[in-house]
């Protein structure tokens, strides 16, 4: 029954996102809100709301590695598994100046994220923790990225960028669809963390490898159809747009959001995923520079690289 009902909340949770992100478009075209801003604001935190309503859960059951590997393994997830085989389908071309400065920011709060949780090694204490005060360290990170997009939207505006128009769309129906759409992502995360954890322990499996495999996988679904979706369309934007925004609010916003409701605890395990993380991104960022696009042979490098290190994370359980 465990695998069903968590089969049951991935659908909760990826349905809810999509219906999330269509409702809450809808309503910021309607409030006449450049595209861009839309694209890099709410597609971005609609499909990263799955692993920020499962890492918030978990940081409540006080499971923090499951709220950890949630995000450090979405993260990976994404840059991999996601731009690879986006990219092997139709190269991405990097071409948007906001992307370019996007993935420097996620490195960015890569390396914060390292520095905030090694404790025992910079600070001495006994235990490696995400506190309240590094989660509003976090989320003030978040609020700078956020000044960031919305000058550049305004100045998308100024340099006369049309706001697509919503034909036939009522605000009744997109309030509707939106609190719907919140409404499953919650109940989806629920049953996922509930039923996650069961598996994992019958499994003789650790909080921290069924966050990092098969909640970070289930959670990044959203992106996987977003980006691939947009790779068939050969809308290279929106595929690696998508991802990095996604992975900048992973960190900041999902990761400084739990520690401020509830501290959490790192095991010491999850500091050499984060290296991991640190590594694909600066790999990302050197793809993105090369001709600036992602091809094919770079995007099964990252494939490749998520198949080993899936295989070394289990070994290491």
């Amino acid at each position: 029954m465990a695998y069903v009902l968590l089969i049951v909340g991935f659908v909760l949770l990826i349905k809810g996102a999509d219906f999330f992100v269509d409702g809450s478009s809808n309503i910021a075209r309607l409030l006449r809100v450049p595209p861009i801003l839309i694209g890099l604001t709410i597609v971005a935190f609609g499909t990263s709301s799955p692993e920020a309503t499962v890492s918030i859960i978990a940081s409540l059951q006080g499971t923090a590695d499951v709220s950890m590997g949630n995000v450090i393994g979405s993260n990976i997830f994404n840059i991999t598994l996601v731009v690879g085989i986006a990219a092997v389908l139709f190269p991405i071309k990097v071409e948007n100046e906001t992307i370019r400065k996007e993935i420097p920011f996620t490195l960015l709060a890569s390396v914060a994220l390292l520095i905030l949780i090694n404790d025992k090694v910079l600070q001495g204490l006994n235990l490696n923790t995400i506190s309240r005060s590094d989660g509003l360290i976090f989320l003030l990170f978040l609020s700078v990225f956020m000044f960031y997009v919305i000058e550049v939207a305004l100045k998308s505006r100024e340099n006369g960028s049309e706001v697509n128009a919503v034909q036939d769309v009522k605000w009744g129906k997109n309030i509707t669809i939106t609190i719907l759409g919140l409404l499953g992502i919650v109940l989806g995360g629920q049953m996922v963390v509930e039923n996650g954890k069961d598996i994992a322990y019958s499994w003789g499996m650790s909080e921290a490898l069924v966050g990092l495999t098969i909640i970070a996988i289930g959670t990044s679904l959203p992106e996987l159809v977003t980006s691939i979706t947009a790779a068939l369309k050969k809308e290279s934007e929106i595929a690696l747009g998508n991802i990095v925004g996604s992975n900048i609010f992973n960190i900041l916003f999902v990761l400084g959001t739990s520690a401020v409701i509830s501290p959490l605890e790192v095991s010491g395990k999850i500091t050499i995923d984060i290296l991991i993380m640190i590594a694909i991104t600066v790999l990302l960022l050197i793809f993105s520079r090369t001709n600036f696009r992602i091809d094919k042979r770079e995007g099964l490098v990252l494939v490749i690289g998520y198949i080993v290190y899936t295989v070394y994370i289990i070994v290491r359980n």
